[in-house]
């Protein structure tokens, strides 16, 4: 059973935007703050980290303030594509908002570190479906040919999120206090869900088949599993060790276990199905390989700039200006030139060679290396990654039917979200080898006692450098220059995978609407293929 609307109807291609330009836009900017909330909430915290410590304590329960997030994020992706898929969309995203908005809500009104935990989690499951709602949203509201423009607008909000979250979390702890980092939240959410209510209009479905709760659950386990080891591998446990081990294996059984089950159930949480187009594939992997070399990057440049060129932690997202810019200006073009031509293989061809070449560059980065030069390098890599970012989801979206927009839209974020969590426990393992190794080397004795400062994370503070004698902190600067070029070696290496599933994308012709339509008939179906 369905409900009309004047809006776009799901199971069509789209609408005529033309009919409804300014619902369209008050829709799209909606999204764009939704976006902006799921995105944001990390790099504010991040900020208030150490107000927040300083309030409630448990400092030894401080990464758990962002690994409960990402953990319910990532958990919750698929099942909310699904459902999106199963009842409608409009319904399950403005779920998705409240629940997001109650766990901000919570969060602000954490009374301890256990409880801010929690609440953090509660967050996090709505994220996931914030994430994939605007994508999918965008899917059935905008034909395939018009959809580059529109993400590579959604691309661009990511971007602004990573330069301003720092400095907005600062603002508003400095002044507001840290529970605001939260609060802030509210009004924002609330004027997206009104928009959304009023202004969006989707039938809602009422599906006959049951949720697979079962896949549901062995899929939460195996993510849930793979993002504990990738968060604790060398941190709170050695790699060896027995509860890395322990969490692999109930990861590695938990998804074989998944896909087994996924062949057999009536209505499977993700349809097996869609790995049979070669483009949606290739796209999963191409997005796997941006996650994993994006928040590597975001992780090793600020560390590189703030260790070996003596740049302020304060200013800690204006560091990446060169690299974000160059992927919101590219994001834009990108999507602007697809809209215009149909056409899109040329950016992941061109994404995966600008890839490798600035994390090529990024690794011959030394303690000589000028901010001038490391901002050009940035910029380079920053090129590809706007190449990248949106195009992944709109190949993946054109290469499923419409019944599956919502699981196609939130395989793509999933394999985006493992990636980053791969590319920051691999690239960062690495890191800190080097660090270690090279401050052995370099400084002995005080190396070692440095060692010992720095065995969890590799990084001290520009105020501890500062302390350290002379020869120390120099070899201090030359293991984290030795670190960076290995992790960013080793993100070239990977991005080759990146460059050669690249190559083997068919071109699907994109369908809908063109720069200038010349009528208002919807769209036809996009088109599909296989391998």
């Amino acid at each position: 059973m369905t409900e009309t609307g004047q809006g776009v109807h799901e199971g069509q291609e789209g609408p005529d935007t033309g009919k409804q330009p300014r619902s369209v836009r008050v829709v799209l900017l909606a999204l764009m703050i939704a976006m902006m909330l799921a995105m944001l909430d990390n790099m504010i915290i991040g900020t208030a980290m150490p107000t927040i410590v300083g309030e409630l304590g448990g400092l030894e329960h401080l990464s758990w303030v962002v690994t409960s997030y990402t953990l319910a994020t990532a958990a919750s992706t698929p099942i909310w594509g699904k459902i999106g898929d199963m009842y409608g969309r409009k319904g399950s995203f403005m779920a998705s908002i409240v629940l997001f908005l109650i766990g901000s809500a919570l969060s602000g009104m954490a009374q301890d570190m256990g409880q801010l935990i929690g609440f953090r989690a509660v967050q996090g499951l709505g994220a996931g479906g914030l994430m994939v709602g605007v994508m999918a949203i965008i899917g059935d509201l905008i034909p395939p040919r018009e959809r580059g423009k529109y993400q590579g607008m959604m691309a661009a909000v990511m971007a602004l999120a990573m330069i301003g979250g720092p400095l907005v979390g600062g603002t508003i702890t400095d002044n507001w206090g840290w529970r605001w980092a939260f609060y802030i939240n509210l009004p924002l959410g609330a004027v997206a869900l009104v928009a959304i209510s009023v202004v969006l209009h989707l039938p809602r479905k009422r599906s006959q088949a049951r949720i697979d709760y079962l896949g549901a659950g062995l899929l939460t386990v195996g993510i849930t599993a793979i993002v504990l080891v990738t968060t604790w591998g060398g941190t709170e446990y050695a790699w060896t060790s027995a509860r890395i081990m322990e969490l692999t294996a109930i990861g590695v059984v938990a998804l074989v276990g998944f896909v087994l089950w996924e062949k057999r159930a009536a209505e499977p949480l993700m349809p097996l199905h869609i790995f049979r187009s070669r483009n949606f594939t290739l796209m999963s992997v191409i997005g796997f390989i941006t996650g994993f070399v994006m928040f590597g990057a975001v992780l090793f440049l600020p560390l590189y700039q703030q260790s070996v060129q003596g740049a302020s932690a304060t200013n800690s997202g204006l560091l990446l200006l060169p690299m974000l810019g160059a992927m919101l200006v590219t994001s834009m073009v990108a999507g602007r030139v697809t809209t215009n031509t149909g056409r899109y293989k040329i950016f992941p061809l061109a994404g995966g060679v600008l890839l490798i070449a600035g994390l090529w560059l990024l690794s011959l980065m030394d303690t000589e290396t000028s901010r001038l030069t490391s901002g050009l390098y940035m910029a380079v890599l920053g090129l590809g990654m706007g190449c990248l970012m949106q195009i992944t989801m709109l190949v993946a979206q054109n290469s499923v039917e419409m019944k599956d927009m919502g699981v196609a839209s939130s395989s793509t974020t999933l394999f985006r979200t493992l990636g980053s969590s791969f590319g920051v426990a691999i690239m960062g393992a690495l890191f800190n080898h080097r660090v270690q190794d090279v401050m052995a080397e370099r400084a002995g004795a005080a190396g070692s006692q440095i060692g010992q400062v720095t065995e969890q994370s590799a990084q001290l503070d520009a105020a501890s450098l500062a302390k350290l004698p002379a020869a120390a902190r120099e070899a201090y600067q030359h293991a984290v220059s030795a670190g960076t070029h290995g992790a960013f070696l080793l993100g070239a290496g990977v991005a080759v995978v990146a460059l050669v599933a690249a190559v083997f994308v068919k071109e699907v012709p994109l369908k809908g609407a063109g720069p200038k339509p010349t009528d208002s008939s919807p769209a036809p179906a996009p088109v599909t293929e296989a391998v």
